[in-house]
């Protein structure tokens, strides 16, 4: 009877199989089921950008520079410095000397803060 569970075992791991028999009808259900009833949150692997470009240019038009910059840039910072900070940093990085006219924050789903969209002019 061991020998039997074992060889079944054996099997499954080994992907042995003959299509159209009802072993691999289980294994690609469990495979399926896995697939799209595993939570979200379970695979929250996105790459990080480097330290160093936290604020990447984004397209923007009608004579503005749009900039996406990280949260964690800002954590901390009040509310009324917010801008003013996001412009030492954005000077820094960038090397020009741009004035922000509109910083917003960009939430997730679950209305977390996950970066901020700084609009400038020359």
């Amino acid at each position: 009877m061991a020998a039997k569970l074992l060889t079944g075992v054996k099997r499954f791991i080994l992907w042995d199989y003959q299509r159209a028999t009802w072993q691999y009808d289980v294994m690609v259900g469990l495979i399926l089921a896995f697939v799209f009833l595993t939570p979200r949150q379970w695979f929250l692997d996105q790459p990080r950008m480097p330290r160093t470009s936290r604020i990447a240019m984004l397209q923007g038009g009608r004579g503005t520079t749009v900039y996406w910059v990280e949260a964690e840039l800002l954590a901390g910072v009040p509310e009324a410095d917010r801008m003013k900070k996001a412009g030492e940093m954005l000077r820094s990085q960038t090397g020009e000397k741009r004035e922000i006219v509109r910083l917003e924050a960009v939430f997730d789903s679950e209305s977390v803060i996950k970066g901020y969209i700084a609009f400038t002019h020359p």
